[in-house]
């Protein structure tokens, strides 16, 4: 992989944009892309082998093994964010360092099949208690303590499904890349 492109091998879909407006049927098709996430991921990688899962997606960049068990646990921590903010009022929610959770033994040689299954029944969750957002619910807040930022549920939506679809690129360039079937 040319040193070139390491932009684009960080960001293989571009970053994340919110948009001006969320209309009901953004909202939808994010929630849709939140839920068939898992069996996208699984289709990518459920055949890989252990060399393969531990092939870095880019130069200096996470393992396969490693994205796939952190996408598991961000998006945990986006299913505990959404019960927090509808249950407390503008919480700050607690934040976790991705990089040093990417580096504890369970994300370096786990296999991924407990993972891919995890994905599944927590993406069913996410879905359906996202269709199931009131507007008023959609509209409430949490702070992110690392920046102070106050963010909306229905921005979640948006960049959770992002986050999903960002590092599925990540392993289907790589796999393209190595010719991987």
């Amino acid at each position: 992989m040319k040193e070139f492109d390491l932009e684009k091998l960080k960001y293989p879909i571009g970053k994340f944009i919110a948009p001006e407006h969320y209309s009901q049927e953004y909202l939808s098709e994010r929630i849709k892309e939140i839920e068939a996430f898992p069996e996208k991921l699984a289709n990518e990688t459920i055949h890989l082998t252990d060399e393969q899962l531990d092939t870095p997606y880019r130069p200096g960049g996470w393992t396969v093994r490693q994205v796939i068990h952190h996408c598991a646990e961000s998006h945990m921590h986006c299913y505990v964010r959404i019960k927090w903010t509808l249950t407390e009022n503008n919480p700050v929610i607690k934040a976790y360092d991705e990089v040093l959770w990417s580096e504890l033994n369970d994300n370096l040689t786990m296999p991924i099949q407990p993972t891919l299954d995890l994905l599944k029944g927590l993406h069913f969750r996410l879905g359906y208690i996202m269709k199931n957002l009131s507007e008023s619910d959609l509209e409430k807040t949490f702070i992110h303590p690392a920046d102070n930022s106050e963010n909306k549920l229905k921005k979640i939506i948006g960049m959770y499904a992002w986050h999903g679809n960002h590092h599925l690129a990540h392993i289907t360039t790589l796999k393209k890349y190595k010719n991987w079937q």
